[in-house]
């Protein structure tokens, strides 16, 4: 097999079927299980819960912020799996000199598609990874046609406020859900103040499950202060991971268009 390169243009020598994997991502985690590559995974991150019995039996080798080089090196893995935006690029260039790293850098839905494919051919699970990415494109085919795009704030933090601009891959599911990112203007994840959220008024304001978890109790806090705005809890994992839970997201979408 040829030298594949990764999706920041690295070449990256990955074995032919690598036999000790580690993934420093969630989503990437439950797509490698989606894959059925349970017995080739050695780690994992702390943040990487889904699948559940994965997140209680594998090692964990630290947050996807902080890794733990000494618990990967013990591991002697094979072939680490990676992210441009969630791991930090000082760990991994450390990482990458001593085993085979691949980065991926996910910006929309197409970029999630192809790395879904790309993780089966480096993986020898080509055929489980292309039947899985027509089930996500099938579903998201089969959404409606939402004739109005509802002006929207998507928040992913608290203190600071922080929101999401046009060039992520959360604007982009935004979109898919017939929303209106009133963002979009804006790069990477900005922060915001209440003032700015009450000059935009949106019509709705979705308050993600993470990386800050959002409760019932900041709905409370923010009504009062944006009367004409309909607040909702969102599920991150939706909008956010880039695997196969794209699968659940089309269905999702459609719940929270008539939640509005």
């Amino acid at each position: 097999m040829s030298v594949p390169t990764d999706q920041i243009s690295s070449i990256v020598p990955v074995p032919v079927h690598p036999q000790r994997i580690i993934s420093l991502v969630p989503s990437i985690t439950e797509l490698l299980y989606s894959l059925g590559l349970e017995d080739r995974v050695v780690g994992i991150t702390k943040f990487c819960v889904h699948p559940e019995d994965w997140f209680r039996t594998k090692t964990r080798v630290g947050g996807t912020k902080n890794i733990h080089i000494d618990i990967i090196q013990g591991l002697s893995p094979d072939l680490i799996i990676a992210n441009k935006e969630e791991n930090v690029k000082e760990q991994i260039e450390i990482l990458a000199a001593q085993f085979p790293v691949w980065v991926t850098d996910i910006k929309n839905f197409d970029n999630a598609m192809q790395q879904i494919l790309r993780t089966g051919e480096i993986t020898g699970k080509e055929e489980a990874a292309n039947k899985l990415r027509q089930q996500i494109e099938s579903a998201f085919a089969a959404l409606p046609t939402f004739t109005k795009k509802i002006r929207t704030a998507y928040l992913i933090w608290q203190e600071p406020l922080m929101t999401v601009g046009g060039d992520t891959f959360i604007h982009h599911m935004i979109e898919k859900a017939g929303l209106e990112n009133v963002f979009a203007a804006e790069q990477r994840y900005p922060e915001i103040t209440m003032d700015t959220l009450q000059a935009v008024r949106p019509e709705c304001l979705l308050l993600s499950s993470e990386p800050f978890p959002f409760r019932q109790q900041h709905i409370d806090h923010m009504q009062p202060l944006l009367p004409d705005t309909r607040i909702l809890l969102a599920d991150g994992e939706i909008f956010s991971w880039y695997g196969s839970r794209l699968l659940h997201a089309p269905l999702y979408f459609q719940e929270l268009r008539k939640l509005y």
